[in-house]
């Protein structure tokens, strides 16, 4: 490995990230998420460059860096490989560093979620409870493409193909990407000129989880066609992340207009207190009649979720047929036509209106 003194002394002429700096600010302290891979060591190399010293005459980032890593108490002396590695490459940057250890496999068989999920959610909610200003993670624009593909297969609309947020606030400090606009090749070769090692996870090379699968195996074939799909589907969760912010804004405008609490009673109004464990909303079919099949559609899943519920294309498909424009699967405009969707929620046509309710 390169010395510290000496790759400060290397930046002019080497390769260097196109990293989002912007997405931090001087004198706040960041938190580098790094787990020994090539994609977080790299940010955290960079950032420490950019953090030291002055690069091509460009200001020195200032900001408080320091590391955490998660020992996830799988693979065995792997991970313990792992820890040591990154443990001395922080004590050579000088970077201050945070170790968790956490049971994996104990929250998987507790939650019944899958292992990726487990780890996931455990490393995550380690970090939220640092006392930083923000988490920066080694994200770059394979893992965004790799992202998007995973939600189209699953048949996600628009929030979920806007795939990995570069800013994400919440509970604790946010999470910043800065390397989504890189490409691993080009964070390999980053790491490659300073002479600096990594280390490669051999859970990466199991294609019975899904992203390992889409990266090693459907990707590769999608670059024979194109070999820029990598950018135009970071671009595409580019596009779908601002639609989303815009329905988001329209629909949150929208709603409270159209959507009527409860259920209607005999000779007028409405009961807002439903059964125990109930909830229902309606709204009149004379207001969805005005509405572009595109606004009619986010109305109907946003009321959906206004009582817990989150529907998929068909649900969806079948309500707006429900509500008398067009027919889907057998389901039409009839008066009187009732509907049984996932999660108990139910569905119902009347004369003026489409109620949706969730036991």
């Amino acid at each position: 490995m390169v010395p510290l003194s000496d790759t400060f002394s290397l930046m002019a002429k080497n390769t260097m990230l196109a990293a989002e700096w912007d997405l931090v600010k001087a004198g706040e302290r960041v938190c580098v998420a790094v787990s020994g891979g090539a994609d977080s060591v790299a940010l955290l190399v960079a950032m420490v460059e950019a953090n030291t010293a002055s690069a091509q005459n460009k200001m020195p980032l200032g900001v408080v860096v320091s590391a955490a890593h998660v020992h996830h108490g799988l693979r065995g002396a792997e991970a313990d490989g792992d820890e040591a590695f990154v443990r001395g490459l922080c004590a050579e940057l000088g970077v201050p560093l945070e170790v968790f250890r956490v049971d994996t496999a104990a929250r998987q068989a507790r939650e019944g979620e899958g292992l990726e999920e487990a780890a996931r959610e455990l490393r995550y909610e380690a970090l939220r409870g640092l006392p930083v200003d923000a988490i920066a993670t080694g994200h770059t624009m394979d893992d965004q493409a790799e992202t998007v593909m995973m939600k189209l297969l699953r048949g996600a609309w628009t929030d979920g193909l806007g795939g990995i947020s570069p800013v994400v606030a919440g509970q604790g400090p946010r999470t910043v990407r800065p390397l989504l606009g890189v490409r691993r090749a080009q964070v390999e070769t980053f790491l490659q000129e300073r002479g600096q090692g990594w280390r490669e996870d051999s859970s990466n090379r199991d294609v019975s989880l899904t992203r390992n699968k889409v990266r090693r195996e459907l990707m590769p074939v999608l670059r024979g066609f194109n070999p820029g799909v990598d950018g135009l589907l970071a671009n595409l969760a580019v596009v779908a992340r601002d639609e989303e912010a815009f329905w988001q804004g329209e629909v949150g405008r929208v709603l409270p207009q159209v959507v009527l609490p409860g259920k209607p009673v005999r000779g007028g109004g409405r009961a807002v207190g439903t059964a125990v464990g109930e909830a229902a909303v309606a709204v009149e079919v004379e207001r969805l009649k005005g509405m572009s099949m595109a606004l009619r559609r986010r109305v109907l899943r946003g009321m959906a979720r206004s009582i817990g519920a989150r529907l998929t294309f068909e649900e969806t498909a079948k309500l707006v047929a429900l509500a008398g424009f067009g027919e889907f699967a057998g389901v039409s405009g009839r008066i009187g036509s009732k509907l049984e969707l996932r999660d108990g929620m139910r569905a119902e046509r009347s004369a003026r209106e489409l109620r949706l309710w969730r036991q």
